[in-house]
């Protein structure tokens, strides 16, 4: 934001927050920032005390690049150096409650989205789409949590048109509090799938706790369902207690609102052909894979619902790629020749990984490559991570995978039960698991790398990145299906 259009006067912001001024603080504030690191000049900056880290430790650094003002709290402002503060009980509360302000502020058309896999593709795809219509404010990342969602909320310019979050969750009532913050018009459910077992028990908690999103949805709006789920009566019927009349459907289920009619699926896109509420459209979508088909049907059901030409948001998909950890394609060189990396590296579970590996299955190798996939462990999986883990072995040999490399326990059960002739290494972590995959890796390969945040796949995806230079991406290049 500009100075002549900032996102908050400094004195809306404290009279949001409940704050009270110390020093000399800007008249405006451009964003909001929580890390000093990134924090540009303008920006104000709120004082988290994390896990790891106290915020109030980095007051100093970001007064001194610029920030308008920083964020902190009653105790810590008790005998605090000279500086331009807004004093609060508790600055996540404050943060929280700005963010309650800018919905307030806001005429832009909500929508939350959720699910147990593919909340931030289809996020991303829906801010994609919105673009086209009118301002659009959604998270550059994930942002999904206690955290990140109220952050969201709080840096919403008040002339948006359009707002786009996503909510996650690791545990039941998670959901609830920031649904209520978002108050969304429209609220997506993606999928459920065996996701966080480890912390809610069963598949059926699960779904329950996705259906908490329904607690904030505003009087008059709609939920998106998915139709093929075995829990959709239940998802319908949880959004119709909390008072949702409008539901769509999407899916392949002959009664979805939005149908899948056929896809076709090649290396670098999809082909698709759907009914949207008896309306057929044919579309391109511009990253492969029939999983990000299927949400882009949940997306075009939520554009509907909030107002946007249809026709326009399905030709914006043919634009829509892949972003970083979620199935980016990147052309590396090698000594001699060049290989292709698929990094999937943000997270990973049973569902997402084996559409990963169709995914992969459909690129075909350059003459001499192979088909490599560098897994390391899927976390929360609860009593059952053994038994899922092993279970990869199918998908991996139906995809025509030559090599895999392993890392992590639970990744060790997958590595035993693959053929001898599929194994590429195992080690207990990715780094040392690094110099394995380096050795092996030739011209022609095609290497999709994927694992839960807490194995630590993207940094070897970095280490790959930094050592192989990138590759203009030509499309005949990469193969196809």
């Amino acid at each position: 934001m500009t100075e002549s259009h900032p996102l908050w006067t400094t004195e809306a912001l404290a009279r949001a927050m409940g704050a009270r001024l110390v020093g000399a603080p800007a008249r405006t504030v451009s964003d909001i920032s929580i890390d000093s690191r990134t924090l540009a000049p303008g920006e104000a900056y709120v004082a988290l005390k994390g896990l790891a880290h106290d915020g109030h430790a980095f007051v100093a650094a970001a007064l001194d690049k610029g920030a308008a003002f920083a964020v902190v709290s009653e105790d810590w402002a008790t005998g605090a150096p000279a500086g331009r503060y807004l004093v609060v009980a508790d600055p996540l509360k404050a943060l929280e409650k700005a963010g309650m302000a800018a919905r307030a502020r806001t005429a832009a058309r909500i929508v939350a989205v959720t699910g147990s896999v593919g909340k931030t593709s289809t996020k991303e795809a829906l801010a994609h789409v919105l673009q086209r219509e009118g301002r659009t404010h959604a998270p550059p990342k994930s942002f999904n949590n206690h955290i990140g969602v109220p952050l969201t909320l709080a840096r919403m310019p008040a002339a948006s048109q359009f707002g786009v979050f996503e909510i996650g969750m690791n545990h039941a009532g998670e959901i609830t509090p920031l649904t209520r913050m978002v108050r969304p018009d429209v609220a997506v459910i993606t999928t459920i799938e065996a996701v966080h077992l480890e912390n809610l028990g069963s598949i059926e908690a699960i779904a329950d706790a996705k259906a908490e999103i329904f607690a904030g949805v505003e009087h008059g709006g709609a939920a998106v369902l998915p139709r093929d789920s075995r829990f959709f009566d239940r998802l319908a019927g949880a959004a119709r207690a909390a008072g949702i009349d409008t539901i769509l459907s999407f899916g392949e289920h002959e009664e979805a609102d939005v149908r899948l009619l056929r896809v076709s699926l090649s290396a670098q896109y999809s082909t698709v052909h759907a009914s949207i509420v008896g309306q057929e459209v044919a579309y391109k979508l511009g990253s492969p894979g029939r999983h990000l088909a299927m949400n882009s049907l949940a997306v075009l059901a939520a554009a509907k619902l909030v107002g946007a030409d249809l026709a326009i948001a399905a030709l914006a998909l043919s634009d829509m790629r892949a972003v970083a950890g979620r199935g980016e394609r990147l052309l590396r060189r090698l000594p001699q020749g060049q290989f292709t990396l698929l990094d999937e590296s943000y997270n990973a579970n049973p569902v997402s990984v084996r559409a990963a590996l169709a995914v992969l299955g459909a690129v075909k190798p350059a003459p001499g490559g192979r088909r490599i996939a560098v897994l390391g462990d899927m976390l929360e999986l609860g009593a059952d991570g053994a038994r899922l883990h092993a279970g990869l072995a199918g998908p991996l040999a139906d995809a025509h995978v030559d090599l895999v490399f392993c890392s992590g326990p639970l990744m060790e059960n997958l590595w035993k039960a693959l053929p001898v002739g599929r194994r590429g290494a195992y080690a207990a972590t990715s780094a040392e698991l690094e110099p394995e995959v380096i050795r092996t890796l030739r011209s022609g390969d095609i290497v999709m790398v994927k694992g839960s945040r807490g194995s630590r796949m993207a940094p070897l995806v970095e280490t790959l990145k930094a050592k192989f230079p990138a590759e203009v991406i030509d499309d005949a290049q990469l193969g196809a299906a």
